[in-house]
């Protein structure tokens, strides 16, 4: 961030969303640079205890209890902006579940399950893992909602918390790539005007689950899950689950 300097943020005082000013001003070729930096050095494992990566394993389990009791489908996936593919890898290896993985800047090898823009299509679960901190536009999040299919869920991971501190030492505001902090009350707005009606909440793999359908379909469901787990590992309601209301 040498070259960058000083960060503005720009807060919503209607629902709280923060945004950073400084990176949307910046060309695209030094924004793609700082991009493409930042994701090599926390994909190398000499990194990895400096870097907040997702929880791939869980979000495996929790695509596949969900998957399995038909409260979504995995039988029409993508993970766009998958990276690495690495939760790609630990569905087929430990879930036999296929994930084909969509990213613009990273390709690890040449496996088929790696798609082309070109050959995006709509899907009935699209899964965002770790994307919507870096966006600086809102078409960017379009972009991605659009791939899911009438009846299809967008399955999210970022943090989304009561209110953005205005602490310069928050967690989030360290990696030098997050440009964009979401609330409650801002991915509720988010949800309502995709379209969906309710989310599932799973705290062990961080993720929302965005619903065209009211939670009553799927609630039950939900309940003799969380009942054969012995475990609250998923949250329900109609509109957006603010689960990390306290913080």
């Amino acid at each position: 961030m040498r070259e960058i300097g000083k960060v503005d943020y720009h807060k919503c005082t209607r629902c709280g969303f923060v945004l950073s000013k400084t990176h949307g001003e910046l060309d695209e070729s030094k924004r793609n640079k700082l991009n493409s930096l930042f994701h090599h050095y926390i994909e190398n494992q000499e990194n990895e205890k400096k870097s907040n990566q997702p929880p791939y394993a869980e979000q495996a389990m929790m695509l596949s209890l969900l998957g399995k009791n038909g409260i979504i489908s995995t039988d029409s996936m993508v993970d766009y902006a998958a990276g690495y593919g690495t939760l790609s890898n630990i569905l087929a290896k430990y879930h036999c579940l296929e994930l084909p993985i969509y990213d613009p800047y990273v390709q690890s090898d040449n496996s088929r399950r790696y798609i082309d823009e070109s050959e995006l299509k709509t899907y009935k679960t699209v899964i965002n893992s770790a994307m919507f901190e870096h966006v600086l536009r809102r078409e960017d999040l379009d972009r991605v909602n659009n791939i899911v299919d009438r009846d299809g869920c967008f399955i999210i991971h970022t943090v989304v918390c009561e209110k953005v501190p205005n602490d310069p030492n928050w967690f989030y505001l360290r990696p030098p790539v997050h440009t964009a902090f979401h609330t409650n009350k801002s991915m509720e707005i988010l949800m309502g005007q995709w379209g969906y009606r309710s989310s599932i909440y799973c705290p062990q793999s961080k993720c929302w689950v965005l619903l065209r359908g009211n939670i009553e379909a799927i609630g039950k469901k939900i309940a003799i899950l969380n009942q054969e787990l012995q475990s609250n590992w998923f949250y329900c309601k109609n509109g957006f689950v603010d689960y990390w209301k306290g913080v």
